[in-house]
């Protein structure tokens, strides 16, 4: 069993590893500071999964950048958080498609809007990026309209040119959207995935750490991916407790993330991955209020597993913190101060990483904490 002291992390300071002894198994160095994920970049302050988001990222101290991928019509993987492009686009303003809004359902969840799929590479290009979460996030909203939607290639190349010209490399975290959907309309995310990072120098060489909701497709690809980058790792994200795994319901099995999240699950998760994606809020509980509750021991069963521990999504704004670390200037209002508080938290229970929507405050969680 791996120990906490020999699972693998990438070097905080300069987001590189030292790979011992790649065989079946590599065992890179720990790192020497928890690592922050641009969580779609800098998507506090800018429209998610924009150049601008990923430039501030980059420029706030982010060791990782994230990319959600999902599939167009023409089999292309574009970087868009989801396949319904409703609320990230101005698709709705565009009378040519207006007869291909529907209904479609995805990991068994009924969602209205327009989807990737419908949609050549070209008729996305048409369009223009908007803020998701416009009444939160109400002066990202100046920013719309100015961005495309952007390929995971052009994602590649973008932090590729930001590594060079800023002499940092930077990780790229992509996630693999909604696999066993992609896979019912006849795509192959996976291959189309693997052929992306193969074709560039730096997906072959820089930290790379692959990312699904699913375990079939990470079964899949495992070695692969490390053929192409012996580096790489892979993460298991997980969802709601008691909600069930995409690509086991699709198997006949009613495994939910909450099983794979007991001493066992973990342990299986470990023949197909190195790290699990929890939420925040399976670190630490909330009450019907809102407050913190006791800590679990997800962070302590990962590491005895051998599993460095991955959570989501630290935001700034005071709805989204535990009740306790609020102030009140009213839920939209950002609170710094307390997204600094609630990162260090969790970073005391061993935290090893973490996404998050404003990379500089988690610079200053992580660098802040003597």
């Amino acid at each position: 069993m791996l120990t906490r002291r020999s699972t693998f992390a990438f070097a905080a300071t300069t987001a590189a590893v030292s790979i011992v002894g790649r065989g079946a198994k590599a065992e890179p160095m720990l790192a020497t500071k928890p690592l922050i994920f641009a969580h779609r970049g800098a998507s506090a302050l800018f429209p998610e999964h924009t150049l601008a988001a990923y430039a501030r990222a980059m420029a706030d101290g982010a060791d990782f950048i994230e990319p959600d991928l999902v599939m167009t019509k023409d089999g292309v993987l574009v970087v868009r958080h989801e396949s319904n492009i409703a609320e990230t686009t101005d698709v709705a303003s565009h009378p040519e498609f207006a007869n291909r809004k529907r209904m479609m359902k995805i990991d068994g969840r009924e969602q209205t809007g327009w989807f990737t799929t419908d949609f050549t590479l070209a008729e996305l290009k048409t369009l223009r990026a908007k803020e998701r979460l416009g009444t939160v996030r109400v002066s990202n909203a100046r920013y719309d309209g100015r961005f495309d939607v952007l390929t995971f290639e052009e994602m590649i190349d973008f932090v590729s040119a930001e590594s060079a010209a800023r002499g940092k490399v930077f990780g790229v975290i992509p996630e693999i959207k909604n696999s066993t959907h992609f896979h019912a309309l006849g795509f192959d995310p996976e291959a189309a995935f693997l052929r992306v990072i193969a074709a560039h120098e730096y997906t072959r060489q820089a930290p790379l750490e692959v990312q699904s909701f699913e375990t079939g497709n990470l079964r899949a690809i495992r070695e692969k991916v490390l053929a192409i980058n012996p580096q790489a790792r892979l993460m298991f994200l997980m969802g709601e407790r008691n909600y069930q795994i995409p690509d086991l319901v699709a198997a006949g099995k009613k495994t939910t993330f909450g099983d794979m999240m007991t001493p066992e699950g973990l342990k299986d998760i470990r023949t197909f991955a190195d790290v699990i994606g929890p939420s925040n809020t399976d670190l630490i509980p909330r009450d019907a209020d809102g407050a913190w509750a006791a800590p679990s021991t997800l962070v302590h069963d990962a590491h005895e597993a051998g599993l460095l521990v991955h959570s989501y999504t630290a935001r700034p704004e005071n709805m989204f913190l535990p009740k306790q670390l609020r102030n009140g200037d009213g839920p939209t209002a950002r609170n710094p101060a307390g997204m600094v508080a609630e990162l260090r938290r969790y970073l005391d229970l061993g935290l090893d990483g973490f996404f998050t929507d404003d990379p500089a405050l988690g610079r200053l969680a992580v660098d802040g904490r003597g």
